[in-house]
């Protein structure tokens, strides 16, 4: 699975996913940071968070993290956050 979120404390928010704090994720632990993108505007995190979990945007990270999702997708949940 590939969590997608958007935080303005990637540390603190990826604490909480470690820690089981977070409902989406808190049943598929352990966690693991692959990537994260960073936006000077809200709205643009925002924007591309919606982007991201549409059919198409779930498709193009997969491509684009395709040898990394690979390598880790049995037993490691795998966690995206866009960062605001």
């Amino acid at each position: 699975m590939v969590y997608t979120g958007l935080t303005n404390d990637l540390k603190r928010r990826f604490s909480e996913h470690q820690a089981g704090k977070v409902k989406s994720t808190k049943h598929r632990l352990p966690v693991k940071l692959i990537g994260y993108e960073a936006y000077s505007l809200q709205s643009d995190a925002q924007r591309r968070e919606r982007f991201l979990k549409t059919s198409e945007g779930r498709a193009l990270f997969r491509k684009q993290y395709r040898d990394i999702l690979k390598k880790n997708w049995r037993g490691t949940q795998v966690v995206a956050c866009p960062v605001e």
